[in-house]
């Protein structure tokens, strides 16, 4: 029997859509304003620090800016960024500019588990405050309790097999009692490597039966039984 579930949000528990078409492009329109206002704020400030060190090399605030766009572009899965990126979407939540995206399925089911004594974790490459953000301001109110914890990149890259024994680890469970939810296959490959149960989401397309992994397309035919 599965005792906590740990789940992507891109793909998984939210649209692609809605991080493509609205929360990236709101980032990118007002990355350029935020860091050039909050340049200095301690936070902000380590930030920047800690993207010239990714480069190698001392950058500007023009230059940082460019650089950061230009990660953006290219949807790397920089630590710096995407912390940035969480907090220029504060200010869109906050203003009622966007919503945080959910499936109904999932925010159901999120329930029920919850309900149950599953604890629920989520595992993403964007930063927590990110993450916290998005299931704060859903169609479906605050979600945020469901969760029990949140992880990011500062655990480690999500298809590394050491970051989810580092998981594992913190929520001193063995794997094999653990679920991972996700819509990439790498991802997946590498939860099962640590020992996790893994289950592919195939949003909007047919489930292969043949996969390597599980294929479901939606929460409503997860099964907690392993």
């Amino acid at each position: 029997m599965v005792k906590a579930i740990v789940t992507d949000i891109e793909g998984t528990t939210t649209s692609l859509c809605f991080v493509k078409e609205t929360l990236f492009p709101y980032a990118r329109a007002h990355l350029g304003e935020f860091v050039r206002s909050h340049a200095t704020d301690p936070p902000v400030k380590t930030l920047l620090e800690d993207s010239c060190k990714e480069v190698g090399v001392k950058l500007d605030t023009e230059q940082l800016i460019q650089q950061l766009i230009h990660w953006l572009d290219e949807d790397k899965k920089v630590t710096p960024l995407k912390s940035l990126q969480g907090l220029i979407w504060e200010k869109g939540y906050k203003q009622g500019d966007f919503t945080g995206h959910l499936y109904q399925d999932a925010a159901e089911n999120l329930k029920v588990w919850k309900a149950k004594g599953v604890n629920l974790y989520i595992y993403s490459s964007g930063s927590i405050y990110a993450q916290k953000l998005l299931f704060g301001h859903t169609e479906y109110g605050d979600l945020t309790s469901l969760f029990s914890d949140y992880f990011d990149t500062h655990i480690g890259g999500k298809k590394d097999k050491e970051s989810y024994n580092k998981i594992a680890q913190k929520l001193v469970c063995s794997p094999d009692k653990l679920l991972f939810l996700s819509d990439l296959k790498e991802e997946l490959d590498a939860a099962r490597e640590a020992g996790f149960n893994t289950i592919w989401l195939t949003r909007g397309s047919t489930p292969d039966p043949q996969a390597e992994h599980r294929q479901i397309n939606t929460f409503d035919q997860i099964s907690l039984k392993t």
